[in-house]
């Protein structure tokens, strides 16, 4: 192994320093278990790869020396791969979570999207995309609240508890701005300039001459 891939200094995409995470515990994971405590867990702020993706990294993990697997035969024709970390694995990770830079969030807010040209849509279909994500945060609120309760069924968990908890409380969040921009909907119905359409229905928009001028207020004004 060479270039930026030797063990001190892997190139890992963020879901297999996940992987490694996941398998810094003691205990072998197959494929399935890590699917499933991601399901329980990170999910709620770092997303769910799908299993091609875990295995696809999985295998890469061994083949920089990462990571170890073995077939497990369980009875019949039934067996199941499991993976274990390796010493070299432990210590790029460990490495990772104490020294690489930390990778601000990424957001890619549907509703929010939806809302920016919402001139394209109405008042009324906007309210009923929110209300759709008020429903899915309160789902997501109560699964949070329910596996940050049985975390603290074992130690071991206590940081992912912690983690938990704050999912918990960043959908309780979601749900109230979600609430708030409802009601902010009125308000953007009356300001926007309905009649500012040409023949083909299209918003006049304000040219981007006026954009920078715009920006440049703005930069001045904070120079104040």
């Amino acid at each position: 192994m060479g270039g930026s891939e030797q063990p001190d200094k892997p190139n890992l995409a963020s879901t297999s320093w996940a992987l490694l995470g996941l398998l810094s515990y003691e205990h072998e994971l197959s494929g399935y278990d890590i699917r499933k405590w991601i399901d329980w867990s990170m999910r709620f702020f770092y997303g769910s790869p799908a299993y091609s993706q875990i295995y696809s990294e999985l295998k890469k993990l061994e083949r920089l020396g990462l990571a170890t697997s073995r077939v497990e035969t369980t009875g019949g024709a039934r067996s199941r791969r499991l993976y274990k970390i390796t010493p070299e694995g432990l210590e790029a990770v460990t490495k990772w979570a104490n020294e690489s830079p930390v990778d601000p969030p990424s957001l890619k807010h549907g509703p929010l999207l939806r809302m920016t040209f919402g001139h394209l849509t109405t008042p009324s279909r906007l309210k009923e995309i929110l209300q759709e994500y008020v429903d899915y945060t309160d789902e997501m609120e109560r699964k949070a609240a329910k596996d940050a309760k049985w975390a603290g069924a074992d130690p071991s968990w206590a940081y992912a508890r912690v983690a938990l908890r704050w999912a918990e409380r960043y959908y309780t969040n979601e749900r109230e701005l979600a609430l708030q921009m409802i009601k902010e909907l009125d308000e953007a119905e009356v300001a926007f300039p309905q009649a500012a359409r040409d023949e083909r229905g299209r918003i006049a928009w304000p040219a981007p001459d006026y954009w920078y001028e715009i920006e440049r207020q703005a930069d001045a004004d904070d120079a104040d």
